[in-house]
């Protein structure tokens, strides 16, 4: 899980000093500590050192991918059959191998590529330091630094406030969403981040000393577990498998050795071939190769995964929320004029923004459209100054000898607004952003607006809207994902700008700020456009949508959009934002380009159908083995497979076919759930198999047969079985597919022929040939039947073309070609 602040991702060149008292200093605000003050706290190992990877060390990579359940279980039974003497059938290690090396390979490959990644888009700290500010790597702070923060900074280090005041959002520490005003000498806590205002603030604590250093490793993770359906499955699998393989282990080891002309050796032999096909060794490891293939190739397109199994959850994505700003707009402004509604203050208007926008020392695309408008040099001094909240929607300044002036949505500056008002909004919010400003001649007080509010002037804004916008919204509706625009700007800016960028049903749209919290349900599922979202209903829409069953992504750049990209099923965020929203989502954008989301869904179906294609090769094995584990706790017979067996029949049938498939082209849709969709494909061969290996083992009893005739038919029939449904898993065919059928029909049967005395495969007889013939012919019809059952198709005697079982496979496993 990754720490809440983007550290340096490589450990210190030089060795860290041994940490020791400094005398505490208490610089002056302005201007900061000094050079050799800075020096003094390096030197005695005073520093925000955190060199904690986002990522796991290769050392933990190497051993988390050998240190599994199933290696050991395969460890054990290698041993067990090397106590026995018999080496070759040992041979089933060296897939295991090979598995193991190339999931650590690829997890190293996505690894650094991560970190290399996370290194260029590290957070930085603005510090004053001899009275120059300059932005600083985080774990460069010294303590008793000054720090500037302002809105969208995320707390880097326990400080204090030294001068100016501002809000801050705790909820990670402290689970409330409400922000938390900071003034002088309040303490701001690391990890915490700024919502409005600016101040400078002393590093009270670095390092380990932070207080978030030293509470519980859950209190510190600030994004929820990513809900992955396929984490879930691979785990219940894996539990299931590990409490049933102890007793099924004991009593079949009992029961072939209680046979009779049994011996510890082919006890031990036709245990362990019973037990290993039960294992989907090669499943986890192919699960993890695959995403981190696909980490590597997101990471190409200059997009950061921070959470492995997201790609995922993008990929299962129907709906799509959209912050307007930085994702459909490229976050910018222009200011394109401003309407005068009182002609006595027509003179004051260009002098009051330009006063509002120094005093404030706002950054945000807004204050810096205006700005740009207005470039004279303020006239006038602040006595006091209201920093814009997401919550309130509005900022302001009061100025000597001018009053008050208040500059935010009309709606919250005015919410009794008179009919002229009203009138100019509508006519002038169809096209723009439109802003209020508003004078009094009351000053600020403590909290809220001062009282006899006068509208002053309309300021016109207008975002502009991303080039690739409308053919990256038009690739979402043929996708069949519905997109949300969700927007604290009014709900007519936000409708005309989604108008402009392509949204479908833009025209459905809604205030928020009219709408409760009993309404939001409804809401959430009826409009496409919402304005005038508070950062609390943003969070409200996600939950909505999905306790109606939607699986949700947000896509978000502000301080404002942190609550909803945490809720949401899959975060995204932009690299240009605020490091808090950075901090909290799955992916990262890292050009800010929204039109790279249809590569990263791409990519996502592109491992998830191919993960389902190959797991059902892998859970064919599992089905068939466990139900013949089962059912010799019961027969009297020798088990029909050596571990030498499965070897041939994993490597050509499962092994190299699942490794290839999961890394072919595949952009249909995820649909349905992943179990289901690998067990109706996995099932019916599953079980044929087993059943056509216990009609040859009765068969073999009742004929004399020799019991290696009957391993000999058994492997012919589980091999060719899987074949068959590797055959059809393949539709439709492309080149690579076609050579890969082809080769592995072909190894398989070189091995089973040519090689036989290797793979201890006896020389079929004809009885035994007549018996295949007939087993093969029944088995056919077996599958046929439970195809049809297990897809809920009406059972049919006359046997249908491949092309048929191809439209009835689970989609998600069949794909056009591409």
């Amino acid at each position: 899980m990754k720490k809440p602040l983007l550290q340096k991702q490589t450990e210190p060149s030089v060795p860290r000093p041994e940490k020791r008292p400094v005398e505490r200093l208490h610089p002056d605000s302005a201007h900061g500590l000094t050079a050799q003050q800075v020096q003094e706290r390096i030197d005695a190992g005073q520093q925000n050192f955190d060199s904690t990877p986002a990522t796991r060390t290769e050392k933990q990579i190497i051993l988390r991918n050998i240190c599994t359940l199933f290696n050991l279980v395969n460890i054990i039974f290698f041993v067990a059959i090397l106590a026995v003497g018999s080496v070759k059938d040992t041979l089933f290690m060296a897939i295991v191998a090979a598995n193991t090396a190339i999931g650590i390979i690829q997890e190293i490959r996505a690894k650094r590529s991560i970190d290399s990644l996370s290194f260029l888009t590290a957070a930085k700290a603005k510090v004053l330091r001899d009275g120059e500010s300059s932005e600083i790597p985080i774990d460069e702070i010294v303590l008793d630094d000054i720090i500037i923060l302002s809105a969208g900074d995320q707390v880097p280090t326990d400080c204090i406030v030294a001068s100016g005041f501002c809000e801050a959002d705790e909820s990670f520490l402290t689970g409330e969403s409400d922000a938390i005003s900071k003034n002088g000498n309040d303490m701001l806590l690391a990890g915490s981040f700024i919502v409005s205002g600016s101040v400078h603030a002393r590093a009270e604590r670095v390092s380990a000393d932070n207080y978030i250093s030293k509470i519980s490793t859950s209190a510190k993770t600030v994004k929820k577990q990513v809900n992955s359906e396929i984490m879930r499955t691979m785990q219940a699998i894996v539990a299931v498998i590990s409490i049933a393989l102890i007793p099924i282990s004991i009593i079949l080891f009992r029961n072939q050795l209680a046979l009779a002309d049994a011996t510890i050796h082919s006890a031990v032999l036709n245990t362990t071939a019973a037990l290993i096909a039960m294992v989907p060794e090669g499943l986890m490891l192919l699960t993890s190769t695959v995403l981190a293939a696909s980490v590597v190739r997101l990471t190409q397109q200059h997009v950061m995964v921070q959470e492995l199994y997201c790609i995922e959850t993008l990929a299962r994505v129907d709906v799509l929320c959209l912050d307007k700003t930085g994702t459909i707009t490229e976050g910018t402004m222009d200011c394109k004029e401003t309407v005068v509604l009182d002609e006595l203050f027509e003179a004051q208007v260009p002098k009051a923004l330009a006063s509002l926008t120094a005093a404030l020392e706002d950054h945000n695309a807004t204050f810096t459209a205006i700005a740009a408008k207005f470039t004279d040099p303020a006239p006038w001094r602040a006595e006091k100054t209201a920093p814009f909240s997401s919550r309130t929607k509005w900022s302001g300044a009061t100025f000597e000898d001018q009053g008050t002036y208040i500059l935010g949505a009309a709606e919250f500056v005015m919410p009794a607004r008179d009919p002229y008002l009203q009138e100019a909004l509508y006519e002038y919010s169809r096209d723009n952003r439109v802003l209020l400003l508003a004078h009094s001649d009351m000053p600020l007080g403590a909290e809220g607006l001062p009282s006899g509010l006068h509208p002053v002037a309309l300021i016109l804004l207008q975002d502009n809207i991303r080039k690739a916008a409308p053919a990256t919204l038009r690739y979402f509706k043929e996708q069949g994902v519905v997109c949300k625009v969700i927007s604290g700007d009014s709900v007519e800016t936000v409708s005309g700008i989604a108008c402009r960028a392509g949204v479908e049903n833009w025209d459905k749209a809604v205030d928020m700020s009219q709408v409760s919290k009993k309404e939001i349900a409804e809401a959430a599922e009826k409009y496409t456009v919402f304005g005038r979202v508070t950062p609390e209903q943003k969070k409200l829409l996600v939950k909505a949508l999905q306790k109606k069953g939607h699986t949700v992504a947000m896509t978000g750049d502000g301080v404002n959009d942190v609550m909803a990209l945490k809720e949401a099923d899959c975060g995204i965020a932009i690299a240009g934002g605020a490091d808090a929203a950075r901090n909290v989502a799955q992916l990262v954008l890292l050009k800010s380009n929204f039109e790279a989301l249809p590569k990263v869904v791409a990519e996502g179906r592109r491992a998830i159908n191919n993960i389902q294609r190959s797991a059902s090769l892998f859970l064919v094995k599992t089905v068939y083995a466990s139900l013949l584990s089962i059912a010799f706790l019961f027969i009297t017979a020798p088990y029909p497979f050596e571990p030498i067996h499965l070897t041939l029949i994993g490597f050509t049938t499962t092994g190299v076919p699942s490794v290839v498939l999961g890394l072919q082209p595949n952009h249909d849709r995820v649909q349905g759930h992943f179990l289901k969709n690998v067990l109706t494909t996995a099932a019916p061969c599953g079980i044929t198999i087993a059943l056509a290996v216990l009609m040859a083992v009765v068969c073999g009893q009742a004929f004399s047969l020799d019991q290696n005739q009957v391993e000999a038919l058994c492997v012919l029939l589980t091999g060719g079985a899987i074949l068959i449904l590797l055959y059809y898993v393949c539709h439709p065919w492309t080149p690579v597919r076609v050579v890969l059928f082809g080769s592995m029909t072909f190894l398989f049967f070189l091995g089973y022929f040519a090689f036989n005395t290797f793979f201890s495969i006896a020389r079929f007889v004809p009885s035994s040939l007549l018996l295949l013939f007939l087993i093969g012919v029944g088995s056919w019809e077996i599958f046929r039947v439970l195809w049809q059952l297990f897809h809920g198709q009406r059972i049919s005697l006359v046997p249908r073309p491949a092309a048929e079982y191809e439209r009835t496979a689970p989609r998600g496993k069949r794909e056009s070609r591409r």
